[in-house]
């Protein structure tokens, strides 16, 4: 199969360590929780002063595995879910969250923003909505523009290129979502663009490839042996779809905030752009070498689900050179099949 030619110079993989030297600044929220669960300002003003404080809008899954690799190295961080439940269970493992209504964002959200340093936007948009964020622009420009923010960056989709014939796209290849989600990505990235422009604070955004990693993965379909959601069908005939592990977008985001890149957009793909059907494929020769319980009729079933002829459609290959290039990622997961393998040896006996 033929893939994108990809190149450009690498560094070890290496937990990075942040300390960058921040203005004085007034005193953090209480809700602004320190990894070893204790408020910041009781730990003094200079240790308040000194630290890093990340607040992630939208802990799903990427911002939590962000958030987990963050706290381990020393960062303030905190965030926002949509609901009670999910607000709970994330503080049960020790993260800290506050409720967050897209219609109508408290001021406690917006207070949050003056008292970090670096933002991450995960949230997706809503269909009739867009941005939930960006529907506030006024109240959100009005909020950064009296902040001692360093970075910002909006995690996207590489759907926004659309129809693509299979072609290899870099960040320069001309966006066509063809779907009204796409578009609202996009506009959501032009949006967030703009309102960093304007407060004057340096911005990124980050094209995502399908996102996989511990909990969801192929190897976690198959195993919990549920049906495919209407998402998961649609790209069943896809032959090219281009992939991420959660650990390498960690990686790109940290070294964004490490090297503040000229570059505003970057792809963030691994090398190995493959059909479902194939890395399907591979998730259950895994499977069944490590579990041999799993039944053949359960393999047939699945095996069956990704049959369906390819088709060129509204594919792409999405070339990650830049990311190599400039932010000198070296990945760790370069193909779904090193991925996979970790997520299985990771595993204990899940039947």
């Amino acid at each position: 199969m033929e893939i994108c030619q990809l190149s450009g110079r690498f560094f070890s993989a290496v937990p990075l360590q942040f300390n960058v030297g921040l203005r004085k600044s007034s005193r953090a929220p209480k809700f602004l929780v320190c990894s070893n669960r204790v408020n910041c300002y009781q730990t003094g003003k200079t240790d308040q002063d000194s630290r890093n404080r990340m607040f992630i809008l939208g802990m799903g899954f990427v911002g939590q595995f962000f958030t987990q690799e963050l706290l381990n190295e020393g960062w303030v961080v905190s965030g926002t879910c949509t609901s009670m439940k999910k607000r709970n269970e994330l503080e049960q493992r020790g993260f800290n969250v506050i409720l967050f209504d897209a219609n109508q964002p408290e001021m406690s959200t917006m207070n949050s923003l003056k008292s970090c340093t670096h933002l991450l936007v995960s949230i997706p948009p809503v269909m009739g909505i867009g941005d939930p964020i960006l529907q506030h622009g006024e109240l959100l420009r009005s909020t950064l523009m009296d902040v001692n923010l360093q970075w910002l960056c909006y995690l996207s989709s590489t759907s926004v290129y659309g129809d693509c014939g299979g072609a290899c796209v870099d960040e320069g290849y001309p966006v066509s979502p063809t779907n009204e989600m796409a578009k609202l990505r996009l506009a959501a990235e032009q949006g967030w663009l703009k309102v960093a422009h304007d407060a004057g604070i340096k911005a990124h955004v980050f094209r995502l490839g399908g996102i996989y990693g511990p909990g969801r993965s192929a190897v976690d379909t198959i195993i919990k042996r549920e049906p495919l959601s209407e998402s998961q069908k649609r790209r069943v005939s896809k032959q090219f779809t281009s992939r991420v592990h959660v650990a390498d977008i960690c990686q790109a985001l940290k070294a964004s905030i490490h090297k503040k890149p000229a570059r505003r957009i970057y792809n963030i793909v691994d090398d190995d752009p493959a059909s479902r059907k194939e890395v399907f494929a591979y998730a259950l020769d895994l499977v069944e070498k490590k579990w041999h319980s799993l039944t053949k009729e359960t393999t047939h079933e699945r095996a069956e689900s990704f049959g369906q002829k390819a088709s060129l459609r509204g594919e792409k290959r999405v070339s990650n050179a830049h990311m190599k290039n400039e932010l000198a990622v070296q990945l760790l997961y370069p193909s779904y099949k090193s991925g996979l393998q970790s997520i299985v040896d990771q595993m204990e006996n899940p039947f």
